[in-house]
């Protein structure tokens, strides 16, 4: 009773085991394929531009202040 419980405990673990490290392999290969040609950098479709910074007098407030 005892040998086929622990048989099937290990059976289990290295089945599990085996499936983790499958995935994550898949997981990892499909991110690589996506990013091939940009680097590693997404691109996006957005029209707008991005907006980083607005010179306000606000900000000069803080900087002036931060230095």
């Amino acid at each position: 009773m005892q040998d086929s419980r622990r048989n099937f405990l290990k059976k289990s673990a290295v089945v599990a085991g085996a499936a983790a490290v499958g995935s994550t392999a898949m997981a990892m290969s499909n991110k690589t394929k996506s990013n091939t040609g940009s680097n590693g950098v997404i691109v996006g479709q957005s029209p707008k531009k991005e907006i980083i910074y607005k010179k306000t007098a606000v900000w000069e407030e803080y900087y002036k202040q931060a230095l």
